[in-house]
Formats: structure tokens, sequence, C-alpha cells
């Protein structure tokens, strides 16, 4: 998964007294007290583009408007799901939302994507930080407007953001822990005040965050389901769809903010019409058929052999590649190591020499691949060999409480002989087992408590069957019994929700900084909370000791230094099986569409900066 799931974003040390407003406050906002409106906020540096800036340097500030652009998800946040929905609010635990119900949403700033986590003025004309570094005042535009109308005054975001606190999805109310209040200073100004134990990442969290109609939300319940379109703000709004097959998002003609700097050349689409399909291989015919007109192809097997169709032979569909320079992030199996079962990392260590990548990827894979070795995958964040002084300087005062390993050359995962029954591998995984406890009874493996060892890999896509099974093929050449199982969408993500899986298939995404959102993957607390990413159920003190050290960093090369320290401590403790990578999106599209030059550097967001491209669309009898 993209997250936020992309969604798909993420960010420290406690600090009291005067020695904490240096830390504290984005660098270059320590001196920006009330007297200094800012337009944009960043962590760490200065900000790319000046007070005047007209757009972004990445988009096309000419790119023709109209059309529609049919897609399936590649990426999700919050409740959402890719292959089916049942409500309409995205921003609680219950149901499953369509991706990109964000995009109906305003947030007070806006992300420039080519910049690692700077934020510029939407619904926020300008921001003041007070002396003391723990209240954010936000000066709205006065334009800013619901789609039915009426006003977006500083009333609608102190009742989001506290709204969002107590009664958002997990996700966003973990986040916020330190968000003390929202006070209405004016009708358009808004002072968020924190309680002087935040990260300096975490004002520009908040500044990302929805903004909704108070007095919708005191009619209708915030914290209910619903399949009634919500009165929202942003530049599209809910259109036709029918549950769990489609979605359209309409552009909103009149939308208040589409001249402001942040909106220039994007929301380009007059419709963005979301397709569902609980079976890949459907949704792969859809797209042969024309009926979806954008795929982005996670498919190994249908990229390598099944794009020889008439469009493509033809040239009416194309494929690409663009560079994906996000932290890849972690995809793998994870353990629920909340089970006695997989308790000791030994186990979890063995499990993960049955699986045989280099053989997969020869032979399931097309050779597309190279296999995820951290949680930081495709970043400077990524841990290497030996550690550093710096990481050395972080990791010592925890020396006895984790791994040796940790102060060592860095684990990585075996390689195989590529044959797909490595004796070598599974021997190891004996030795390892044996060490934990574990007995041969006849062909059955049996832990010290007399139990077998069994495992059930839980799913929700059929296309993972052929890559688990040659991996239960090992697993039970070790004495493991283990099972594939099949579940509905919403069936898969209600499990994960409630942590009830034994081994399940995941990918998360980070942002090119880390924020407050790192708790949620790896933090003791969230290890409890439903609805967290933290599928393992990792609680590990030394892990959270070293997150807060991370998030209190005060320069970019700091925070490096302690995301290595961080993925050092994380990789020993064998929490998940890392599955594999590739430094690019595969994309195929009918060719119809046009495109910047060069996309932002740090996200691929094709439905807001794509356009339709009339002639193209016209050669390939695709302009009606």
């Amino acid at each position: 998964m993209t997250a936020p799931l992309e969604t798909n974003r993420r960010r420290f040390l406690k600090l009291t007294g005067a020695g904490a407003l240096a830390a504290s406050l984005p660098l270059g906002l320590e001196s920006a007290f009330a007297s200094d409106r800012r337009h944009g906020l960043s962590v760490f540096g200065d900000l790319k583009y000046p007070a005047d800036f007209q757009h972004f340097d990445y988009i096309n500030p000419d790119a023709p408007k109209g059309g529609t652009f049919v897609f399936r998800a590649p990426s999700w946040s919050y409740n959402q799901n890719p292959r089916t929905f049942n409500t309409l609010n995205s921003f609680i635990l219950k149901g499953d939302a369509p991706p990109r119900m964000e995009l109906c949403f305003d947030s007070l700033m806006a992300r420039a994507l080519d910049e690692p986590d700077a934020l510029y003025g939407l619904i926020a004309e300008s921001v003041e930080i007070e002396e003391d570094g723990n209240t954010y005042i936000f000066n709205l535009r006065p334009e800013a407007r619901f789609h039915d109308g009426s006003k977006l005054t500083a009333e609608d975001v102190a009742f989001s953001l506290i709204l969002l606190k107590a009664d958002g999805h997990p996700q966003i109310s973990q986040v916020l822990g330190e968000l003390l209040d929202a006070e209405v200073l004016e009708t358009h100004r808004v002072a968020v005040r924190f309680t002087g134990k935040q990260t300096r990442q975490l004002p520009l969290v908040v500044a990302e965050l929805p903004i909704f109609s108070k007095r919708y939300y005191t009619a209708y319940d915030f914290k209910q389901t619903t399949l009634t379109p919500p009165l929202s703000s942003g530049p599209y709004k809910v259109g036709k769809h029918a549950v769990g097959r489609y979605l359209e998002y309409h552009k909103v003609e009149d939308y208040w903010g589409k001249d402001l700097p942040v909106s220039v050349g994007h929301s380009n689409f007059n419709v963005l019409r979301l397709e569902f399909f609980r079976e890949y291989q459907v949704a792969f015919e859809a797209f042969k058929k024309g009926n979806v007109t954008f795929q982005e192809e996670f498919s190994s097997k249908i990229w390598a052999t099944e794009y020889n169709f008439p469009a493509v032979e033809d040239g009416r569909v194309i494929r690409k590649e663009f560079p994906d320079n996000r932290p890849a992030g972690a995809q793998g199996w994870f353990f629920n190591t909340r089970l006695d079962k997989f308790s000791d990392p030994r186990v979890r260590r063995a499990i993960g020499y049955a699986f045989d990548f280099e053989w997969s990827n020869k032979s399931l894979f097309y050779g597309l691949y190279t296999r995820t070795q951290s949680f930081f995958q495709n970043s400077d964040m990524m841990a290497q060999g030996m550690p550093s002084p710096e990481e050395l300087a972080l990791l010592e005062p925890f020396r006895g409480q984790v791994s040796d390993e940790v102060f060592g050359e860095l684990y990585v995962q075996p390689v195989s002989n590529g044959s797909g029954f490595d004796r070598s591998m599974l021997r190891e995984a004996s030795r390892l087992l044996t060490e934990a406890g574990y007995t041969r009874d006849g062909s059955v493996l049996v832990g010290p408590t007399g139990e077998p060892l069994t495992i059930e890999f839980l799913n929700n896509s059929p296309g993972y069957e052929r890559i688990v099974l040659p991996y239960i093929k090992n697993l039970e050449r070790l004495g493991i019994k283990a099972n594939f199982r099949l579940v509905d969408p919403a069936q898969y993500q209600a499990r994960l929700n409630d942590f009830d899986f034994e081994v399940a298939s995941r990918r998360f995404s980070l942002t090119a900084t880390l924020s407050d959102s790192i708790r949620q993957f790896w933090g003791s607390k969230a290890a409890g909370i439903k609805g967290s990413y933290n599928l393992a159920g990792i609680a590990d003190p030394v892990v959270d000791a070293l997150m807060e050290t991370a998030l209190s960093a005060k320069s970019r090369e700091e925070m490096t230094v302690a995301a290595r320290a961080l993925d050092r401590a994380l990789r020993p403790g064998h929490y998940w099986v890392p599955q594999w990578t590739k430094p690019v999106h595969t994309v195929a599209l009918w060719d119809m569409f046009g495109y910047p030059e060069k996309p932002p550097f740090y996200d691929f967001p094709v439905e807001t900066t794509w356009w339709l491209d009339l002639e193209k669309a016209k050669k390939i009898g695709k302009a009606g």
C-alpha cells in the first residue's frame, strides 16, 4: 500500500523550558513571531518559492481543462479501500471509503511536491508563530467557501481540528496528541495551540488536515458511515456513483481557490472516475477495452507478458516508466507478534529463510524487482554496512537492551541459489527453530508448549496465491503447516484494523521528512490501537526512544542519522519478511493525456496534474 495508504505523512524528544523554543519551531521560523506573517512553512531550511510565486514549477500553468480521467487508485489512506467502498466518510475508522475523498476538502496549506516538506497557503493566506513556538495563528482568506456558497471561517477550522483529534481515524487522532486547542480570534483568524511537547513537524501536519463545515457536521454525525455526499470545499465534489462499482469526482467550476498559486495547473479534468474491481485480472480486461484509461501496473507478470493486445500493438496504449523517488518504506509479510507463536524473533527470522526471493524474482517476477531490506528503502535514511560514529553515538546508550548485531555489520536478507529449494537456507531456518525450542514430531514442527507451528497468510488478492504457495511449500519442508486465506477487500481491511490475522501483506511508504506519523508504524502505543499501521505490534522502548530522537532532529542531516540508527534497531526484530521493490512507477495509459515534462521529485500526482490532450484523444477515437 502507498499510504497515505500515502497515503497517503510522517514526523521527538520532549523538551521543556526556554531551551524548547529553537527545537520546536520549524527551521527558518525561529524569528517568525506575531509581527512576521509567513506565506509558507517548512521543517528544515528555506522555502523554495517566494511570497509572490505564481505557480509550482512542476505543473503546466496553461494545461487545458476538460475531459474524464478513468483509473484505479494506486494509493490510498485512512479507511480508504481501492477495491470497494460502502461509505463516503473517509476520515474515521469505520467503513470502507473510496480513495481520493481528500480532493473534496481544502486544508489550511498545500504541499509543494518538489520540496521535501514545504507547505504554502491555501485556506490560510499567511501564518504567524508566537514567540514561545506553541501557538500558530492562521490568517484565512475571506473568499474561502464551501460548495453550497457558505463562507469557510475560523469557526470551521477550530471545529474541524478538535473534531479530528476527538473522533478522527486513529492515524489522525493519535498524531494530534500534542494539539492543545484551536481558538477563534476573529472571523478569519484562528489560533492553533500546542502543549509545548509537540514536534516541529506537527504544525505542518495540522496545516494539511481537511477542514469541514461546522454547520454541516453539527447536523450530521461525523462518527458514522454514510453514503450521503458530504458538504465540502475543494476542487472536486462527489458526483455519480454506484456502491462498490464506481465513483465520479466532478470538478467544481466555481471553485473558490482555482486561481491561487497552489492551485494553478491542477485539477485539469472535469471528471475523475474511480473504477472498483475485486479481481485484478478483471480490472486488466477493463483497461484493455478502454473502460479504464490509466493504470499503474503492480503485477510483474502482466507487465512482462500481457501487454500484447491490439491497442498496444497499434500505439493507442503506451507504457512508460516514471522515477519513484519516495522512500519505499516497508513492503512485506508482517507477523502479528501479539500472538505467542510469533513472539520469538528467532522464529520470525527462521520463517523468513523459507522465502526464496531470488527464485521468485526469476520465475514469477521476470527479474523486475530488487529485495527490500530496510524500513527506509530507496532513501538516504536506509542503514547500510557498519554504523557510522554518529549512529553509534545514538545507539551506545542502549547497549545491553538491543541485540549486539545492532553495533556491527548490518543484517541483510539471505541470498539463495535461486533453485526454489535452497537447502542451506532451510538448514539455517531449522537451526534457529531448534534454538527457539522447536522439535520435529514426524513431519510436524512442535513448539515448546507442544503445539504444532502453523501459519495463515491473509490476503485480499488472488494474484498473491502464486507467490505464497511456493513459500508455503518450503515452510512445509521445515514442518510448518501453512495456508493462504483469501478474503474480500472489506473483510481484509476490517481484520487488519482489528489485528485479526497471523501474517498479512502490506506496503507502506514514507515521506522525505519524518513526521509524528512514524509512531503509528512502530510506536508501542500504536501497537494497541485498532486501525493503526503498527500491524506487527512492535512495542520496544528503544525503538520509541530512537523515533523521538529522529523527530527532534534540528537538521535534515541529524534526522537522517537518527533514521539510520532507528533502522538498525528495527531490523534485528524480524517483524516482517521483506518482499520486493522497484524505483519506478510502471504505467500503462491510453495515449490521450498530456503531462508535465518532469514530474515532481517527491510524489506522482497524476490525476491532479495531468490533462486531456484533445488531439491525441481524437487520433485514438477517445475524444467523445
